[in-house]
């Protein structure tokens, strides 16, 4: 592969691909969205086909490269600027947290990871419960990876205990909801 990968889709380029899926993680809806791009549905699917087909074919990973630091910087596209997702006071305020407290981030994150463990959607339930949609969380989550210090290994150890001990407080909390785990009764 070379250059070709950064070519153009029907006119779409990688950036406002991820534009474009950044509003559709955030909630907004897809027809306005498409419609403020001039697509149609089907040029969107195969629009989007591809450039995943492409992500998932580069070796280089030159492009999924591009697409962390594209879906981190505040960028947009022109046509997309004025289509924003409805968000609460609550949700604005825990997002402004979450992009200033680490610690409030990484309890989110392991929520969100002993949701899915246990069969529960972990970004609804951010959604629904702190008013943070994805596409938001994510370039949080991708601002926190940028600017940490891979030379700080005991930073990174205790960010990584952290998020272990809040997914286990997480986990039991969603057991509790379903009745509790399968062999809670056994005994040792």
């Amino acid at each position: 592969m070379g250059k070709e990968i950064l070519e153009p889709i029907h006119g779409i380029d990688l950036k406002t691909y991820v534009a474009i899926s950044k509003k559709l993680m955030a909630g907004i809806n897809e027809e306005k969205i498409l419609q403020a791009m001039s697509l149609d549905k089907s040029t969107w699917d195969e629009i989007n086909t591809l450039w995943v087909q492409r992500m998932t074919q580069d070796e280089t990973f030159e492009l999924i490269t591009l697409f962390g630091q594209y879906n981190a910087d505040e960028s947009t596209h022109p046509n997309l600027e004025g289509l924003t997702a409805e968000t609460s006071q609550e949700g604005a305020d825990n997002l402004a947290l979450l992009k200033s407290d680490r610690y409030f981030y990484e309890e989110l994150a392991a929520a969100k990871d002993a949701a899915y463990e246990y069969g529960i959607d972990g970004v609804q339930w951010i959604k629904d419960n702190f008013g943070i949609n994805l596409a938001d969380f994510q370039t949080v989550a991708m601002q926190y990876t940028d600017n940490r210090d891979i030379n700080n290994s005991e930073e990174m150890l205790h960010y990584a205990q952290y998020h272990d001990e809040k997914k286990e407080e997480y986990a039991q909390h969603f057991a509790a909801m379903q009745g509790g785990n399968i062999a809670d009764d056994v005994e040792f």
